[in-house]
């Protein structure tokens, strides 16, 4: 089913989860503005995202916090706060609100509860939709093409697979202040942070590859938020070389800077592996949750993503950063 550019006036998309997964959709943000060009895209999301709609505001242009739902981790539920947010929905009156968010279970009926406009996206077992507007939700294949594939469902062309990460310039600024107190020359990013614990490889790996990059001549830059201190320090400690600790220093906007600029981007499966994708920065990327066909880049050649959870092979890990150039070479 087919909505017309002429009547589609007001889309909403709801897909309230973290970084990682919001630049993976950039792509289908991309299509759909693309499609309709006038139409009022309105992101309901998590609280962090108003400023990834300041971001990409190209494709979206207003934000709605989405306060949370039994039965979805992200946020506690509050039925004050939801009740506000059901009032606001139906105040809307959406042409068309696409369900990002995954296969279906507890948000197809809870966006169609709201009755705020025509719900489309994804269905599963459990949650099926006779209607046109929804098809079943692919496994095994990249979270770009997953939301390009059911945008397609829906008439809308896609517009390439590519990332995007817009700078702004108050970022360019502050990162030429930090950068000022920096040493000069080739770097390499290392980045061991990831949200939750399971998902970080040890620091002592990281350490090694960082040892193994400054033996070659580059610099290491170790990035992380301050929430990450902990394992960024632990990865420093471990390593033999001496390391730039930028932890805590730099915003989203500033670190993507450092790793358009940096010869090589360490780290695990998590939002800064979807920068370096869409900066063009070669990348390590280590894979702990068993899904590297879903989440890793889709350039094979510039960014390498290894499956911890099947490999465990470090040498084969070392290896790669090997091939890296000694800088004065």
């Amino acid at each position: 089913m087919k909505f017309p550019i002429d009547t589609t006036h007001k889309i909403a998309v709801f897909r309230a989860l973290q970084l990682g997964d919001m630049l993976c959709a950039v792509p289908a943000f991309r299509a759909l503005r693309k499609q309709y060009p006038d139409a009022e895209i309105t992101l309901l999301g998590l609280p962090w995202a108003a400023g990834f709609v300041t971001r990409f505001s190209n494709y979206i242009d207003k934000f709605i916090h989405f306060p949370g739902h039994h039965g979805l981790p992200e946020q506690p539920f509050e039925q004050s706060l939801w009740d506000d947010f059901a009032s606001r929905m139906q105040q809307e009156k959406f042409d068309l609100i696409l369900q990002m968010q995954g296969s279906g279970g507890i948000v197809n009926d809870m966006l169609e509860s709201l009755f705020a406009g025509p719900v489309a996206g994804f269905h599963s077992e459990g949650c099926y939709r006779e209607s046109g507007l929804f098809i079943e939700y692919p496994n095994g294949i990249s979270e770009i093409e997953k939301h390009l594939l059911m945008l397609a469902n829906l008439g809308i062309r896609p517009q390439g697979t590519e990332l995007e990460f817009p700078l702004l310039e108050t970022e360019t600024a502050n990162l030429l202040q930090i950068k000022s107190s920096l040493p000069h020359g080739p770097y390499v990013c290392v980045h061991p942070g990831s949200r939750g614990a399971w998902r970080q490889w040890p620091a002592s790996h990281f350490a090694c590859l960082a040892d193994q990059c400054a033996g070659l001549g580059y610099h290491v830059f170790v990035t992380g938020t301050k929430e990450e201190a902990n394992i960024t320090a632990e990865v420093i400690d471990r390593m033999d070389f001496p390391a730039i600790d930028l932890t805590g220093k730099t915003g989203l906007g500033e670190i993507g800077q450092l790793i358009k600029g940096a010869e090589l981007l360490v780290s695990n499966c998590t939002g800064v592996s979807h920068i370096a994708a869409a900066m063009g920065t070669p990348s390590i990327v280590i894979s702990m949750d068993g899904e590297p066909e879903r989440w890793g880049p889709l350039n094979k050649e510039l960014h390498k993503t290894i499956d911890w959870t099947q490999t465990q092979d470090f040498s084969s890990v070392l290896s790669l950063v090997e091939n890296l150039k000694s800088p004065a070479a």
